[in-house]
């Protein structure tokens, strides 16, 4: 039986479940020129890492809940800041995780499908 909050990953797509409802999928991919990241939602991007200086998203036009707002952006912080640094799945498991808490969305850290551990 689902929750009525968390994640859920299938590669690098995730879905957010915020009062039993799912939004996504949310992915991310290298830019063409290789030196920054875009995020997707639903294939459009809604926003890109380019250096820790440089960073931009706004999801306003998808007309979100602000949870899943929120929890979209401390998982999509929670990935750059894992491959940037090099981390292994658990090693980015744990960030997010630790994140989630942090941001007072226990809720979400707790009820995780699908994040492939190595």
């Amino acid at each position: 039986m689902q929750t009525a909050s968390g994640l859920r990953f299938e590669g690098s797509a995730f879905w957010v479940r915020h009062r039993h409802r799912e939004f996504g999928p949310f992915d991310y991919e290298w830019s063409r020129d290789m030196l920054g990241i875009e995020f997707l939602y639903r294939r459009k991007k809604f926003g890109e890492y380019c250096s820790d200086d440089e960073i931009s998203a706004d999801l306003k036009e998808f007309k979100l809940p602000m949870r899943v707002v929120e929890v979209t952006a401390v998982v999509c912080g929670s990935i750059i800041f894992g491959i940037i640094h090099g981390f292994s799945q658990t090693e980015k498991r744990a960030i997010l995780l630790k994140n989630l808490q942090q941001s007072d969305l226990a809720q979400f850290a707790a009820n995780i499908e699908g994040f492939q551990e190595s």
